[in-house]
């Protein structure tokens, strides 16, 4: 009996140990892993990409990963990749897929499709809420793998760029939605891509001299450890050229060639920490006997890229030189309300239009879920927030008064593109040159001026915009073609160059009024005047020259009122006063023919009048065709 029990308890020891060996997990399950969350917050430049490293992942193991933009424009795209190659190789080898497929298929988007399908285990782009990419992958494998993270449509011409945050799940809840709260050890961990940076390399040239002794040369913001290359050589001249690198303060850093021993400068500069707001003054050296140089130069700004000091770098690369923020700008006149010609103004109605770039305000459309963000004349306050007040605000340089701004709004779409627009009526001063009123043609200008130094913003002509309405309403002076030019102005409220648009418009005045209102009159003055001649009652004929004079005089009266008053002649000036002299000579004369009479003298006086008869009209028109040569 004891030995049935025995043997009854062995039984069930052995059914438990291999029901238990028959539930236990096979090999790769029991390596599974316990479920873990990890987030990630990273920046993506346009065409840049990221990558993180995912070790020692078991087979069977479920990773889920979503990814988001935060801010500007970043359309968000994740690929998994295995690690059997190294990712710097396999990067590379995919930019330079997709150049080849940029420039040889017509149907870039289905190409792209097939070319991630290549390259990656697994991708996504639009799989999340709005823009954001999502996945999920079952690891096949036991071993490590990649996770990268790039912007989508960069390879298809619209660069996007901006923060991102990156969620990861193993093992745990489906973290695609990005709401789960972190947990567990970090899954990934940052991968350095050293193929990126590439080399850049950018060239400029110019001219030093006595009015332009040094130029300063703002460079694009570096990152730790990235090595600027400079060199610098005279093309022209006995220019020896120095140059200087300076930091955000204008404190110098290093120099290449200050003594101007030799026609090139060279310098290298590898900062330790971030560098904004750096740049370069390329200097004319003094020559050995202390004259100053002066010549052409060609500089050579590198960043990563050692050649540049043999000056037989090509350009390449991204931006290495920090060009200024390009605002196209316009100008519409709808209507000229008056022009105030003596005191030299006039009054418009007009609109004016800026288009701009900036990166820092691309944004991803389905943040807000609209195209563009549109602000209007109640919301401008939020788009100076949006933008941080940092804009190409502006000033009119000659308005006289305020500047009364009817409506004004602004729209910034996802790519970072901005545009301003405003309608205002303004008064604006105006320097006319009366000499040949009133044949003048007077300049009509409008001064735009930056209010940002030029380093910063620069103006060029919006195209297709600018124009005067056919209906403006101006009826003394003949309105041509609005024209525009861009010019340095005075120096900014931080002691630099600023950018100035000139519109400006030439218009000769409607000669109607001048000929039925002035020359008639002068003409029939004249006219009357020499009309007396054929009197023979010189009694009579100075009645009427004083009577003529009288006239003259009432007659400049009414029109001195229209008159600018000015301080040098006018060609009506010299005109109404060669008339005037001439009738008070034609009263002299008739007197001194009255007083030949009483003497006796009729027949002297009679031969002297005949040959005044014509000699008087074509005198005076001698005298006009004088002035006319004098002023014209």
């Amino acid at each position: 009996m004891r030995s049935r029990l025995l043997s009854a308890a062995l039984f069930a020891c052995a059914a438990l140990l291999v029901t238990g060996l028959l539930a236990a997990p096979g090999p790769a399950a029991a390596q599974s892993q316990a479920g873990r969350v990890q987030r990630i917050a990273g920046q993506l430049d346009a065409g840049e990409i990221d990558a993180y490293l995912l070790r020692a992942l078991l087979p069977g193991d479920r990773l889920t990963v979503s990814m988001r933009s935060t801010s500007g424009n970043l359309d968000p795209a994740i690929g998994i990749v295995d690690t059997s190659a190294p990712i710097d190789e396999l990067i590379a080898r995919y930019r330079a897929e997709i150049q080849r497929l940029l420039a040889e298929s017509a149907e870039v988007a289905p190409a792209l499709n097939d070319l991630r399908g290549r390259y990656f285990l697994a991708w996504d782009d639009d799989a999340g809420v709005g823009y954001a990419a999502a996945l999920e992958y079952v690891v096949p494998a036991a071993g490590d793998y990649a996770l990268v993270a790039a912007g989508s449509l960069s390879a298809l011409g619209r660069a996007t760029a901006g923060e991102y945050e990156l969620v990861i799940g193993l093992n745990g809840p489906d973290v695609r939605e990005g709401t789960v709260a972190p947990t567990g050890a970090p899954i990934a961990e940052p991968l350095p891509i050293s193929a990126y940076p590439t080399p850049a390399v950018e060239e400029s040239t110019g001219a030093l001299g006595a009015e332009t002794p040094v130029v300063n040369v703002r460079l694009a913001d570096l990152d730790a450890g990235e090595t600027l290359f400079v060199y610098a050589e005279a093309t022209a001249g006995n220019l020896r050229p120095s140059v200087i690198l300076r930091d955000f303060g204008g404190k110098a850093l290093e120099a290449g060639n200050l003594g101007g021993q030799e026609p090139q400068a060279t310098l290298a500069y590898t900062p330790t920490d971030p560098a904004a707001g750096f740049s370069l003054d390329v200097r004319a050296a003094a020559l050995a006997d202390g004259t100053p140089s002066a010549g052409d130069y060609r500089l050579l700004v590198g960043v990563n890229a050692p050649e540049v000091l043999s000056g037989q770098a090509q350009p390449q690369g991204d931006k290495v030189i920090a060009a200024p923020t390009e605002v196209r700008a316009g100008l519409q006149i709808h209507r000229i309300s008056e022009v105030d010609s003596q005191n030299e103004n006039y009054t418009v109605l007009g609109s004016l239009r800026m288009d701009w770039v900036d990166p820092r305000l691309a944004f991803s459309p389905d943040a807000c879920g609209c195209p563009v963000k549109l602000y209007n004349e109640k919301e401008f306050d939020r788009f100076l927030a949006e933008v941080q007040s940092r804009w190409p605000d502006f000033s009119f340089f000659n308005q006289l008064g305020n500047r009364w701004v009817k409506t004004r709004a602004a729209a910034i779409w996802p790519d970072g593109r901005v545009r301003y627009a405003e309608s205002f009526s303004a008064t604006f001063q105006a320097d006319f040159d009366f000499q040949k009123y009133p044949f003048d043609v007077q300049t009509f200008p409008i001064y735009l001026d930056m209010l940002y130094p030029a380093y910063m913003y620069t103006l060029v002509d919006l195209p297709g915009y600018s124009g005067i309405d056919p209906e403006h309403g101006e009826d003394e002076f003949i309105i041509a073609a609005l024209t525009t030019a861009v010019s340095a102005a005075a120096p900014s409220a931080a002691d630099s160059p600023v950018t100035r648009m000139t519109f400006s418009f030439s218009a000769p005045r409607h000669l109607n009024y001048y000929v039925l209102q002035v020359f008639v009159p002068i003409v029939l003055i004249i006219l009357i005047s020499w009309f007396t001649f054929f009197l023979r009652d010189y009694s009579r004929r100075i009645e009427a020259a004083a009577a003529n004079i009288l006239l003259f005089i009432a007659f400049n009266f009414s029109l001195a009122d229209n008159y600018p008053r000015l301080g040098y002649i006018t060609f009506l000036d010299a005109v109404m006063s060669v008339t005037f002299v001439v009738n008070v000579l034609v009263l002299l004369y008739n007197v001194q023919l009255k007083r030949l009479e009483n003497r006796g003298q009729s027949q002297r006086a009679e031969r002297i009048d005949t040959i005044l008869d014509w000699a008087y009209p074509l005198s005076y028109v001698m005298l006009v065709g004088l002035i006319f040569l004098l002023f014209f």
